[in-house]
């Protein structure tokens, strides 16, 4: 067991929490005790537990009565009702309560370790969960890059070597080129590999909303605050933390992510205690940052912080030897995950993939060849199974309006032009007409 799960066990009886701690600790779990409810509230505020073993009789004070401020201090953290009597009754009012478990004391060390091991389990199960739902879709474009390119091979041999420090890192390019595989790729390299990999989705978030998702926020912090809450902070601890589109990440708030990057210290919304973060900072973003910090809207201290060092994606224009690697791994995942028959190209569709420039890059390759797996009649995709109707496409790859398209296919191609023009997202919104979020909305549903 990773000693980033934190256990703590609040017993009055300081025989039984020598004994939990020793054999939890033992195990490799990082065990934390209080002897009654003031020092376990204490440690609450201290540390991010993921475990609780609770008496259910602490002096005069009953753990039933506890629970549901252990609920309201860490919801986040399972809790084990433990208790000398073997009482259905409050077993069932535990679980009523909140509780996630009921053991009962004395036990065997296999006894508590089995519970532990159950509880981590449950834990671990929640949160890879909530990161799935949390990260952007589209991330996932390939499983490690890889590349014919020499000049990718380069670039994929130094990320290899970056990946055994925890120097920060900057990855640049292009929209679809892969920037978040990229990122997950380092992260798997490194020695934080068996940890997590949390991702702040800068664009998805508003100004008064990203301190709170960054940092966590204690109850009552701001208006619908109702219980405390984990950042990604938290959540990336002993792991590391990727910024996706750095660039989108709000002026107002840059100094404090400086801090955080220079001293890993921070506060959660809402509570004055400083706490300390392990994580290993990777930021993305396929806006020129160097420019941003001439026009004022990025700080030159953060940029300098970030890029420690610096990867940049080329486009996968510029590296089309990839083109027909990239086509068939798709193509074998998804007749996989669809049950589909299809597994090689047509003659005519190796041409056209090979010759088309690709505009939305990598992320766009998938999604032509995701819905050309869907469609293929048989074991071979055809031409018309890609979807891209207008094949005389203009030498820059963008459609036009006239051509022979679909309003989607233009809508999309539109975005995708004014959102490489515009300084910011929000600068693209207002060219656009539509506000910040229908933009993010749409970047999602069209890959971009």
């Amino acid at each position: 067991m990773s000693n980033r799960f934190r256990v703590l066990v609040i017993d009055d009886d300081r025989q039984i929490l020598r004994t939990f701690r020793l054999c939890l600790e033992d195990a490799g779990y990082s065990v934390a005790t209080a002897i009654d409810i003031a020092s376990a509230e204490q440690k609450l505020a201290e540390s991010v537990f993921n475990l609780c073993f609770l008496d259910l009789r602490l002096g005069e004070d009953s753990g039933l009565d506890l629970l549901p401020r252990l609920r309201q201090l860490a919801p986040w953290m399972r809790v084990v009702m433990v208790t000398g009597e073997s009482s259905i009754a409050s077993a069932v009012a535990a679980i009523k309560s909140g509780a996630s478990d009921f053991l009962v004391k004395p036990c065997a060390p296999e006894v508590l370790l089995g519970t532990a091991g159950r509880q981590a389990e449950a834990w671990a199960l929640e949160k890879r969960v909530q990161l799935l739902e949390a990260d952007s879709p589209g991330e996932e474009a390939v499983a490690e890059p890889s590349s014919r390119s020499p000049a990718m091979q380069r670039l994929l041999k130094m990320a290899q070597q970056v990946a055994d420090t925890d120097a920060s890192v900057l990855i640049l390019g292009e929209s679809g080129t892969g920037k978040g595989v990229l990122a997950r790729a380092i992260h798997g390299w490194s020695r934080r590999g068996g940890s997590d990999f949390v991702t702040v989705n800068c664009p998805g978030l508003s100004g008064e909303l990203i301190a709170s998702e960054l940092f966590g926020h204690v109850r009552g912090a701001f208006t619908g605050a109702s219980e405390n809450k984990l950042g990604r902070v938290d959540q990336a601890e002993g792991g590391t933390l990727f910024f996706d589109e750095i660039g989108d990440f709000p002026l107002a708030l840059q100094p404090k992510l400086l801090r955080f990057i220079q001293d890993r210290e921070y506060e959660r919304v809402g509570d004055p205690v400083t706490r300390r973060a392990d994580v290993r900072i990777i930021a993305a973003t396929n806006h020129d940052l160097d420019a941003m910090v001439e026009e004022g809207r990025f700080r030159e201290d953060l940029l300098y912080r970030l890029n420690v060092i610096t990867l940049e994606l080329p486009p996968l224009r510029e590296h089309p030897e990839d083109i027909l690697d990239l086509g068939q791994r798709f193509l074998f995942r998804y007749a996989k995950a669809y049950r589909r028959e299809a597994r090689q190209f047509s003659p005519e569709v190796l041409e056209f993939l090979q010759g088309y420039p690709w505009p939305g890059n990598i992320r766009e390759l998938q999604n032509v060849i995701e819905r050309a797996t869907i469609l293929a009649q048989g074991d071979t995709v055809r031409l018309e199974d890609l979807g891209i109707s207008a094949l005389d496409l203009p030498a820059n790859g963008r459609l036009r309006a006239g051509d022979e398209v679909s309003v989607e296919q233009l809508e999309r191609a539109h975005i995708e032009a004014t959102l490489g023009q515009a300084p910011s997202l929000d600068a693209a919104a207002r060219t656009l007409g539509i506000d910040a979020s229908t933009l993010y909305r749409k970047r999602k549903r069209y890959g971009l």
